[in-house]
């Protein structure tokens, strides 16, 4: 995971243009509903992001709020995602 952690992590910045370095960003960090740039818009570019990044498809019926809670929570969906792959 902790791979995926650096990734998503790199991803998260670079999606959504923040100021933070990735050490910033723990997997308890939340997300949604604490990071303004992580509205409607920053959750469809970073969903871009991150299916272009880990080669993986997320399904428009996968999104919800829980995946998006912390930085562990979305690490854990990517790392799901993968295993499956």
């Amino acid at each position: 995971m902790t791979d995926t952690l650096n990734a998503v992590r790199t991803v998260l910045i670079e999606a959504l243009e923040l100021q933070q370095r990735p050490e910033d960003l723990r997997e308890e960090t939340a997300l949604f509903g604490s990071m303004p740039e992580l509205d409607s818009f920053g959750v469809v570019s970073l969903v871009a992001s991150l299916e272009e990044r880990f080669n993986i498809t997320v399904d428009d019926d996968e999104f919800g709020a829980d995946i998006f809670d912390t930085v562990g929570t979305l690490t854990g969906f990517v790392d799901a995602k993968l295993a499956t792959a």
